[in-house]
């Protein structure tokens, strides 16, 4: 998909990043990681600049990643966060991956090629077996992770619910 890049959060993305929380906080889905009502925009910014160095998780079992947003022609379509490496909870729920699409954006292919890229930014951080997780009922992602070359884990059943997640390696 040509026209669709992925870029770091500026401090200019304010009102469009707290617009897509919203929208997607509503769908059970969180678009901004960390980010809390009355947080000041600037400083969670850079704690995503510190979470991509790997810097300041006391006391959170949190792991490196990077957090970008998905933009095409200017306008924000969706984001990926980009963990470096997996704790315990996100080898058997969260993987390495985890991205998402806003509403008004979906079935035009943006899902694919987010994870498309994010799995280059995976390798560029020396992740080359990457785990990526969806709900068992979202044939949608399913699809996107099996398109982008994701093999079903046949090691471990469903994770337990709700809902029940479905684990995917890509190599």
């Amino acid at each position: 998909m040509t026209g669709l890049h992925l870029r770091p959060v500026r401090t200019t993305d304010e009102d469009v990043v707290r617009a897509a929380h919203a929208a997607m906080t509503a769908e059970g889905f969180g678009f901004a990681l960390g980010l809390r009502d009355g947080m000041a925009f600037g400083a969670w910014v850079e704690a995503l600049a510190d979470d991509g160095a790997g810097l300041d998780f006391s006391p959170h079992p949190w792991v490196p990643s990077t957090f970008l947003l998905a933009e095409v022609d200017g306008e924000v379509v969706g984001r990926t966060s980009v963990r470096h490496r997996l704790n315990d909870w996100l080898a058997l729920e969260g993987g390495n991956i985890g991205y998402g699409v806003l509403a008004a954006h979906r079935r035009r292919g943006y899902a694919t090629e987010i994870l498309r890229q994010s799995l280059a930014v995976a390798r560029e951080h020396g992740v080359d077996r990457v785990l990526v997780t969806c709900d068992d009922d979202n044939a949608a992602s399913a699809a996107v992770i099996e398109r982008c070359g994701g093999r079903r884990d046949a090691e471990l059943p469903l994770t337990p619910g709700p809902p029940p997640k479905r684990r995917y390696w890509l190599t």
